[in-house]
């Protein structure tokens, strides 16, 4: 009851405060575990994903420097979001989120780790491809456009609704982690994840993944299929 009355809530404001646009939501598994992986740039992100999954075992991963704000604890408490500590390795989260993922739950992750600061994609981390390969779920990139805060604030000052776009792309699995070379391995998989969401996102928005290797036959692919 607690968890639909706060998602509820978040549909409510976020209606009221922005204007969204959805792209690509059949993309979405109806059902079991999978993990979302999408860009970050906003403090609007994270209740993005309560507007486009109708489910009630939604994780969301909220980094341990909120805990100082009353309105977050809230969230986090009736949300059965988790905390996380983005800058020391976390294992006690990782296995919570395992365990989560093999119950059928779905986890939603910002590979970055922070706000982009340039407001284009910077280096992944490799948390969200450790855990796909562990777990042996699918993966659903998601790119978000129009939450930068400056942007917002900018809107709001012309007592406009940011338009925020929020773009689903198909599910992708990776192979299951190697006994040798896990560290590169891992590396080529978090490029994967990255250069997935970078594919979906405008030019601009790619920043470090622009002219990675791994995007450019992603974006090949795309032209294929569609001519």
């Amino acid at each position: 009851m607690a968890f639909k009355f706060a998602r509820l809530l978040i549909r409510i404001v976020m209606r009221l405060i922005t204007h969204i646009e959805v792209i690509g939501q059949e993309n979405t598994p109806p059902q079991g575990a999978f993990i979302v992986v999408s860009n970050h740039l906003g403090r609007l992100d994270a209740p993005l994903i309560y507007l486009g999954l109708d489910r009630s075992d939604v994780v969301m991963m909220v980094a341990e420097k909120y805990k100082k704000n009353p309105i977050w604890r809230w969230f986090v408490r009736h949300l059965d979001a988790m905390w996380v500590d983005r800058f020391n390795a976390d294992f006690a989260a990782m296995r919570e989120a395992l365990k989560r993922l093999k119950a059928g739950h779905v986890l939603v992750l910002a590979p970055e780790g922070t706000r982009s600061p340039c407001g284009a994609l910077i280096e992944g981390r490799p948390g969200s491809s450790y855990l796909a390969a562990k777990a042996g779920v699918p993966l659903v990139p998601v790119a978000i456009t129009g939450t930068e805060d400056a942007l917002v604030k900018a809107q709001y000052k012309r007592l406009r609704r940011p338009h925020i776009t929020v773009r689903v792309g198909k599910p992708f699995t990776l192979p299951p982690l190697p006994t040798q070379q896990r560290e590169a391995a891992l590396q080529q998989y978090t490029d994967e994840i990255m250069c997935q969401i970078a594919a979906l996102l405008p030019e601009r928005y790619r920043g470090v993944y622009a002219d990675h290797p791994r995007l450019k036959a992603i974006l090949a692919e795309q032209e294929t299929l569609q001519d």
